[in-house]
């Protein structure tokens, strides 16, 4: 007698994996067209199962993203929260620290910059860690690279710099950043010096590093306890992830 598909075809679906390591020859040729035709059937019918196994997969993929940051996080703690290459504004000596990766010309980096200072002039135990990570073109390296030699001439004005590259009107470039550190009272002769003298590659190379290994693409993305976030999430969800690092040592309780 004939299998009835249509009353197995779902059954069919959820053992598909189980039966994949199946020989060849096991089923017949008109036999497995048979099978494919009601297991196409079935999910025309039932659409919503695709949506089922894409949202599974997404979840299975962000679970293994999440679990290889970690892993990358926790060797790569020292370089993450206290590289040589990074300066901190904020509180230095805090007891939590939010490292940001930003590039001048990320729009979105400049939305979110008001809520990082939201966040460290309310709360002042934190410790912000600025990562340069220059993604954005030609003009946003060289703009790194005069922030660089502001950081090496002058650290105690570097935040005053980043606050105003953040806030500029227009693109970021080495013409801008230039002009902010004349404001800043840094000579231009002095920085071009610098930039000869000393580059940024070293800093440029570690912070991309680290992106590939905590799966970072795109800027604003933050590290709080052992937790990478990716996007421009607000205030509000910094502050839960800081709480959370101080009552029970991770962002997440």
């Amino acid at each position: 007698m004939a299998l009835n598909f249509k009353m197995i075809a779902s059954a069919s679906v959820a053992l598909l994996p189980a039966l994949m390591p199946l020989p060849a020859g096991a089923l017949d040729d008109a036999q497995k067209k048979e099978f494919g035709e009601f297991i196409r059937e079935y999910l025309i019918e039932n659409p919503e199962i695709m949506l089922e196994v894409q949202e599974s997969l997404q979840k299975k993929q962000e679970e293994i993203r999440s679990q290889r940051s970690a892993e990358a996080l926790s060797t790569n703690r020292d370089a993450i929260f206290n590289s040589a290459y990074d300066l901190a504004i904020g509180n230095p000596e805090g007891d939590v620290t939010v490292v940001e990766f930003f590039d001048y010309n990320c729009g979105y980096c400049r939305r979110a910059h008001a809520d990082m200072e939201a966040v460290i002039a309310e709360d002042k135990n934190v410790r912000y860690v600025l990562k340069e990570f220059p993604i954005l073109g030609p003009d946003s390296e060289a703009a790194h690279k005069v922030s660089d030699a502001v950081r090496k001439l002058s650290p105690d004005n570097y935040g005053a710099f980043f606050r105003a590259m953040m806030t500029q009107d227009g693109r970021a470039s080495e013409e801008s950043a230039i002009a902010i550190a004349g404001e800043l009272g840094l000579a231009e002769d002095a920085i071009r010096a610098k930039m000869a003298e000393s580059s940024n590659a070293e800093q440029v190379q570690e912070a991309y590093q680290l992106a590939t290994s905590l799966g970072i693409t795109g800027t604003p993305s933050y590290v709080i306890g052992n937790e990478t976030i990716p996007g421009a999430v607000g205030k509000e969800a910094i502050v839960a992830k800081v709480g959370n690092v101080r009552a029970c040592g991770k962002a997440t309780c």
